[in-house]
């Protein structure tokens, strides 16, 4: 592993942050953020959404490491600084979700290396949160889980999903599925949308905070998902929906203005985990972590007390 960027100027996390390029099982270099904390209650490993990357997590990260908490995030493939599979690096292209997969598999192997402290945790945001989940299914050495606003279904109308399964197919077939998906393109949503309206948080600070970053450095920005991606994603998230929730402690934060992801398969899933609990955010939007003061310091609070009762 070799150093790698960390943008400490607009992430504001915790001294002593630093990042490292690592190779997934498949060859794929991937960009790893670690923030060492001076306590020892553990290591958070730290899954961002689709088109997200490692700085905009750097406030979380601080009061992670306030907490006494170790942070480990990343950039997944296709996004951040990571690797990006197709000609165009603003589309958003994996052909299986089972490629994240190894992504995580890095972060684990690099948190052995460089001798994070124990237990491990989880955090995990939208698509992160689907990763997160498919991670859990198997064999895996996480005490807890949190998840804000999950990706455990995708937010279409009845009348669209078939449709979007046969256009993801059909591209696939005749080889455009590294194409935008039907509505989506290059734009970076927080460069292109305006606060009033935005689908992210009713935050102005947090919305500037996001926006800023992407200013700053348009080279972590992200467009439209491909439709292999958007077909990778249904069937993802169907194949999960028909599995059993895993053994361990979790907790899912989800807002009541959610409008990026659908809210249906976390209500049915955390309604049947046991040892779970689903906290709904009154009047949030998609982004728990980036709401205002007090919500970041309840889910905070949340996510501090879950790690600390499976230590």
């Amino acid at each position: 592993m070799t150093a790698a960027p960390l943008f400490s100027d607009v992430a504001r996390g915790p001294e002593g942050g630093f990042a490292l390029w690592a190779k997934a099982p498949d060859g794929v270099r991937i960009r790893l953020g670690l923030w060492p904390s001076k306590g020892a209650k553990g290591t958070v490993f730290l899954l961002p959404g689709r088109t997200e990357y490692i700085e905009k997590y750097g406030m979380a990260a601080a009061d992670l490491g306030r907490a006494g908490y170790s942070v480990i995030s990343i950039d997944f493939r296709g996004q951040g600084l990571s690797d990006r599979a197709v000609a165009d690096p603003m589309t958003g292209h994996v052909t299986d979700f089972a490629e994240y997969q190894r992504d995580v598999e890095a972060m684990l192997d690099c948190a052995q290396r460089h001798d994070l402290p124990q237990p491990y945790y989880l955090l995990s945001h939208s698509m992160g949160g689907c990763i997160a989940l498919r991670t859990l299914m198997g064999k895996h050495p996480f005490k807890a889980a949190v998840f804000s606003a999950p990706m455990w279904g995708l937010l279409m109308s009845i009348w669209m999903r078939p449709v979007a399964g046969v256009v993801t197919a059909v591209s696939s077939l005749f080889g455009l599925s590294h194409l935008y998906a039907p509505g989506t393109g290059a734009s970076s949503y927080v460069i292109d949308a305006q606060f009033i309206g935005n689908v992210l948080t009713t935050d102005p600070d947090m919305w500037r905070y996001m926006k800023v970053q992407a200013e700053a450095h348009p080279e972590l920005r992200l467009g439209g998902p491909s439709m292999a991606w958007g077909r990778a994603a249904m069937l993802e998230t169907n194949a999960l929906a028909l599995m059993p929730s895993p053994a361990l402690p979790a907790y899912t934060a989800l807002g009541t203005a959610e409008k990026v992801v659908d809210p249906m398969p976390i209500h049915a899933r955390m309604a049947l985990w046991s040892g779970s609990t689903l906290d709904l955010y009154t009047g949030a939007e998609h982004e728990i972590m980036m709401e205002g003061p007090a919500a970041r310091a309840r889910f905070m609070d949340a996510v501090a007390a879950l790690f600390a009762a499976h230590s």
